[in-house]
């Protein structure tokens, strides 16, 4: 069997230096923001090319503290695309905040930066990217748009680790960028972690602030904060495995690039291959109009897959207010996406087999 995602085998080329980070936690004494904390974010702040990266508990985390931080009024909007993931409409919510959903380009899954301006009202505050599946967002299209309406850019860079972008790379390419650390990203901990990078010195001292019960001195309590720390555990082994993520990342592009030109079917829809040396290639995601057929005959070959994802949030019973609003495309993506095996640990051998199959799919 072909897992879709085996991350015990993801993580065995780390499991040395992951070994000798979890011994230097466990003897150090500290546990809860400490010198593992500070010199992952440091690294990271690096690598994201920004000024600050604070480590939260988790990617939801991320996002919602950004949009507590920026303390705009109850109600206020922030636009996001129609496809992405639900923690992305729950941080706005979680935040107070009213989330109004963009129709993505069906191109790229993206959200469409031509759609965007019709849905900025008075009460807009500010744009989250969701650099869905490893590739960033039209940002020079946004950053224009942004900036001609005084708003606030939050990107959702959860998916995106090491992506790249002509003026940066993600993380670097809004006011904030929110990254999440599941075991399954491209910079996966082996639990819950999350950060969030900029290069705004007053935003990072209030989120340091936030994620710590809204305290920067022992006992004194600035805001009305979370517990949402990155613990001491999660950054050590981020920190063991961030000096190999371009080196995996590269390994990604290899195995998408077999499949964009390997990949035959004529029912299936592949990827935007434009960018390929630049996405991170988090998930490679297929159309097909039969997609649940497809799915399960790859499972009885011994392949598996995942769909990104079923229900897109306007068809979520979380949020009712949302279920009259239309958005086609976004309906029609969720119907027939399925996301193929794509991660360094593949073989080339089994990338060839998951090519051979479903090229014979009818």
């Amino acid at each position: 069997m072909i897992p879709f995602l085996d991350l015990k085998r993801i993580n065995e080329p780390h499991q040395i230096a992951i070994q000798t980070a979890i011994e230097r936690v466990s003897q150090s004494g500290w546990y809860i923001l400490g010198r593992e904390v500070e010199s992952f974010e440091r690294q990271f702040a690096q690598y994201c090319q920004s000024d600050y990266c604070i480590g939260v508990a988790n990617g939801l985390d991320a996002l919602t503290l950004v949009l507590k931080a920026w303390n705009f009024p109850v109600g206020s909007e922030v636009i996001v695309a129609s496809n992405a993931y639900i923690a992305s409409v729950l941080s706005i919510t979680h935040a107070g905040l009213t989330p109004v959903l963009v129709e993505l380009d069906p191109q790229t899954y993206l959200i469409d930066p031509t759609r965007i301006g019709a849905a900025i009202t008075e009460r807009t505050r500010a744009i989250m990217t969701v650099h869905l599946y490893g590739r960033c967002c039209d940002m020079d299209s946004i950053n224009r748009l942004a900036q001609r309406y005084n708003l606030k850019v939050l990107e959702d860079a959860a998916q995106a680790h090491g992506a790249l972008y002509p003026s940066g790379r993600a993380g670097n390419l809004g006011d904030a960028a929110a990254w999440s650390f599941y075991p399954s990203k491209n910079l996966g901990a082996l639990g819950d972690a999350g950060a969030v990078t900029t290069n705004d010195e007053s935003l990072a001292r209030q989120l340091r602030a936030l994620r710590n019960y809204g305290s920067s001195q022992k006992y004194v309590n600035d805001y009305r904060g979370h517990n949402s720390r990155l613990d001491e555990l999660q950054a050590a082994i981020l920190s063991a495995k961030l000096p190999f993520l371009d080196q995996e990342n590269n390994r990604r592009r290899e195995i998408a690039r077999h499949y964009l030109r390997e990949l035959k079917n004529p029912a299936i829809t592949l990827p935007p291959a434009d960018q390929i040396t630049q996405d991170v290639w988090h998930l490679f995601v297929i159309r097909h109009p039969r997609r649940d057929a497809l799915r399960a005959y790859l499972h009885d070959r011994g392949i598996g897959s995942d769909i990104h994802y079923p229900t897109p949030p306007h068809r979520q019973k979380a949020y009712p207010e949302l279920a009259q609003l239309s958005f086609p495309l976004a309906d029609a993506l969720h119907g027939e996406v399925l996301s193929l095996p794509l991660n360094p640990a593949l073989t080339d051998d089994e990338v060839a087999y998951i090519v051979d199959v479903i090229n014979q799919f009818t």
